[in-house]
């Protein structure tokens, strides 16, 4: 996994205006370490159907895995909300989408925004496991001596596909990234938008504890799980990416 060979203008913050459902805006947020290239298709499909779509590049991410060491955790949902905001001045119903650490970043905006909905993909809301609760305790000295941690390689079953993300994980970001975790759980219950998770089967990144976490935790009084078969994490760019789109698209539909 690298940022580099990206196709042109895909690591950089994204902005189409919509032709026909002008009144709905989307926002379309990337995992961490990743980048908008991973929701660049995605955000066409809706594009090419009328949509007004924004991908916004998050802090510390597409351009060298150091800036990630700078950030801070609140950046990540003020990006988020910087979009949102630039929707409402055109669009009377405003949609996030987020993928990972972007679904993570999705639920925390969306306890502060009345939105029309939110679309999931493989979304994060703890770390698990003792051994990495361990690392995340001790990562701020770690990081003295260690900037970096072992990368989150592409965790997709397509083949010859990349998210273009950094081949290395900023020991720094990652302290900030459970930060983000959770103070966002703990504002689930404040979640009330209408929520469609995807859930890849076999998901080598994250367990399904974090989609049942969410699903459990939400305020929403709509929320629906489906589940992926022929997709791994990056499921936005993996073989069941048509499904996501289209049953994305019906989510739209539905409510807005």
């Amino acid at each position: 996994m690298s940022i580099k060979g990206a196709p042109s203008g895909w690591l950089e913050d994204h902005f189409a205006e919509g032709t026909d459902n002008i009144d709905v805006g989307i926002v379309f947020v990337h995992g961490f370490t990743g980048s908008p290239a991973a929701m660049r298709p995605w955000a066409d499909f809706m594009n090419s159907r009328g949509y007004t779509v924004s991908v916004p590049r998050l802090p510390g991410h597409g351009t060298q895995w150091e800036d990630l060491n700078r950030v801070q955790w609140q950046e990540w949902p003020e990006r988020v909300q910087q979009e949102i905001d630039r929707l409402r001045e055109r669009c009377t119903k405003i949609f996030v989408c987020g993928l990972s650490m972007g679904g993570g970043t999705t639920l925390n905006v969306a306890a502060k925004n009345n939105l029309a909905g939110i679309i999931l993909v493989n979304p994060m809301i703890h770390i698990a496991g003792l051994p990495a609760q361990i690392a995340i305790k001790f990562a701020p000295l770690i990081a003295l001596f260690r900037k970096v941690l072992a990368p989150i390689a592409d965790d997709v079953k397509a083949q010859d596909v990349t998210e273009w993300g950094y081949d290395v994980l900023p020991t720094l970001g990652v302290v900030q990234l459970n930060h983000l975790l959770k103070a966002t759980r703990s504002t689930l219950a404040q979640v009330q938008a209408p929520t469609l998770l995807f859930h890849s089967a076999d998901d080598h990144v994250l367990p399904v504890s974090n989609t049942d976490i969410i699903m459990a935790e939400i305020g929403s009084a709509y929320k629906s799980r489906r589940e992926l078969l022929n997709s791994y994490h990056v499921a936005t760019l993996d073989n069941d990416a048509p499904e996501i789109f289209q049953l994305s698209l019906e989510h739209i539909k539905v409510w807005s």
